[in-house]
């Protein structure tokens, strides 16, 4: 396993990039103070439980995100109500998102 790290700068601060990597499947997030957004193998509603705002990234096996770099160049696709309330909505751009998690 490898892990990987990147920061992203927002003009609301930065946020942390973590990608753990095994052969043929990673799990990919970036977290702020105020939430996070994830590769599909996370459950955002379960996140509910600890009051935690998440949102997953468009990811599938034939396009996976794969790599921090890729990361920011993706939509929102699912979102719990925390990270509603942040104003994180399905369809938005990564890179808007990471402002509103800083």
């Amino acid at each position: 396993m490898e892990i990987h790290t990147k920061t992203y700068q927002t003009p609301n601060g930065p946020v942390e990039g973590v990608q753990a990597k095994w052969a043929g499947f990673s799990i990919l997030l970036v977290t702020g103070t105020k939430g996070f957004l994830a590769c599909p193998a996370i459950d955002v509603d379960a996140c509910l439980r600890y009051d935690a705002a998440a949102a997953l990234v468009e990811s599938t096996p034939d396009n996976p995100i794969g790599t921090l770099e890729r990361f920011p160049n993706r939509k929102v696709t699912k979102i719990n109500a925390k990270a509603r309330a942040l104003g994180i909505r399905e369809g938005m751009d990564v890179t808007d998102a990471f402002a509103l998690i800083a």
